[in-house]
């Protein structure tokens, strides 16, 4: 589509729903055709259209369809695509200067992050804040600072957990397929604790917590040596595990058994973190303190940025030179960063995440009322998640009935994301400036699409 026929973005983008061609349309297939012979075949698309621009709660594709966003790129864009601030901090960077590369030449912006990050993270004390590229790569600093802080080379992590796609990061993944399948061996010192899932957990929800915690306790105790274990890494919420929240009070024990022994707590919010779930850190909701957070996708609105928060006396252990990269905290990026804090500010977002929370899950619980497929609705905030079950009360996941749903949904204009270790969670991640009609008009579409997958899969 010739540039001047492109709709403008950002907030200015008309906050409606319109699909006029068939899903992909034509000018999505040719550049799909032209992405084969271009791009590997293991890049793959969830709604696979060309977007041209998004904004508000609406991406528009090369078609000239628009979709209503439950996805926000993958809990990226949460204060809304090219929001105001956002656009007109990085654009004015864009303008200054685009790279000097921090560990040459720093600039201002780099620490007007990191003191935001400071103030705000859930860590106890003096606070220090290293900014990166991506989440994985804030994950890795993680471990790396733990270790040297600690002297100590185990990690524990948990089932059903995604902490990214590096060699690291990967090993840390428990999802085989198609996280890790083949790209093995994997970095050693890492061990697996089981998830305090209430949904799925063997002896039911009341002993869960409890039951979880006791068998970290044995795996570090037992198996493995509390004294060789750096740092217990756990999502406050799993993200692509199926948006799993751990049963209340599993995460204070957890912190209870790291601080008892001397192993430091990392809470990976790359995904719930800066506001998504109605608070700006998913530790905050059990008020736990961990020693360092992770933080990345909703950091910088869809600019490249991550971080890694800690206590300062653990993020000082790290020699100089040990921490960094050419790009890391990007200055355009920075400011991108500043401007999704002033759209939080601002707009109370935090106080729209609820609300957009508590709709979704007013809505979900009465699609569960008349839908025995949806086993769980669970989350928090602008972060909530169905999980669907075979119709048999034995709790057997059907991935293939959430593939059917999702795909009726994008071809009916709603951007619905899947997840879950069996692939069977419909997952909602709607940008928190999404307009309550679209939001509503949203919810009607997913209803309609599990109502008639639902009808059709019982002939």
């Amino acid at each position: 589509m010739p540039e001047a026929s492109r709709p403008a973005g950002g907030p200015d983008l008309a906050q409606v729903r319109r699909i006029v061609s068939e899903i992909p349309g034509p000018r999505s297939r040719e550049l799909l055709a032209r992405q084969r012979s271009l791009v590997p075949a293991g890049v793959g698309a969830t709604l696979p259209v060309f977007v041209t621009a998004a904004g508000g709660g609406v991406i528009v594709d090369a078609d000239g369809n628009s979709f209503i966003d439950f996805g926000s790129g993958i809990a990226v864009t949460t204060v809304g695509n090219s929001a105001a601030a956002v656009a007109e901090r990085a654009a004015a960077q864009l303008r200054r200067f685009t790279h000097t590369c921090f560990l040459v030449s720093p600039y201002e912006s780099y620490l007007d992050v990191c003191e935001k990050l400071n103030r705000l993270a859930p860590v106890p004390g003096e606070k220090r804040t290293l900014l990166v590229n991506s989440g994985a790569e804030a994950v890795e600093n993680a471990v790396k600072i733990a270790r040297a802080a600690t002297g100590r080379p185990g990690v524990v992590v948990f089932d059903h957990a995604f902490h990214g796609r590096t060699l690291l990061t990967m090993s840390l993944t428990a999802k085989n397929q198609p996280y890790k399948q083949g790209f093995g061996p994997f970095v050693p010192e890492i061990h697996r604790a089981p998830m305090a899932y209430s949904y799925r957990w063997p002896t039911g929800p009341e002993r869960c917590a409890e039951e979880a915690a006791y068998a970290l306790a044995d795996l570090l105790d037992r198996q493995v040596g509390a004294d060789n274990v750096a740092a217990v890494l756990v999502e406050p919420i799993q993200g692509e595990g199926g948006f799993v929240v751990p049963a209340r009070g599993f995460l204070p024990l957890v912190a209870g058994i790291c601080r008892a022994r001397g192993i430091l707590l990392i809470a990976d919010e790359i995904q719930t973190g800066i506001a998504r779930t109605g608070r700006m850190f998913a530790c905050e909701h059990e008020n736990i303190q961990p020693d360092l957070v992770t933080t990345a996708k909703g950091l910088a609105g869809g600019l490249p940025l991550g971080a890694v928060t800690g206590r300062a006396e653990l993020m000082d252990a790290v020699p100089a030179g040990g921490l960094g990269g050419t790009f890391s905290g990007n200055p355009v990026a920075c400011e991108a960063a500043l401007g999704v804090f002033e759209e939080i500010e601002r707009h109370d977002l935090l106080e729209r995440a609820r609300e957009i929370g508590d709709t979704m899950q007013e809505r979900f619980g009465e699609f569960s009322d008349a839908y025995p497929v949806i086993g769980e609705v669970r989350g928090r905030g602008a972060m909530v998640a169905m999980e669907l079950v075979e119709p048999d009360g034995d709790r057997v996941p059907a991935p293939d009935l959430a593939a059917r749903i999702a795909k009726r949904c994008h071809a009916e204009g709603l951007l619905v994301l899947t997840a879950g270790s069996y692939g069977n969670v419909l997952r909602f991640l709607p940008p928190l400036s999404i307009s309550e009609a679209l939001l509503e008009e949203g919810l009607a579409i997913l209803g309609d699409a599990i109502a008639k997958e639902t009808a059709s899969a019982a002939v």
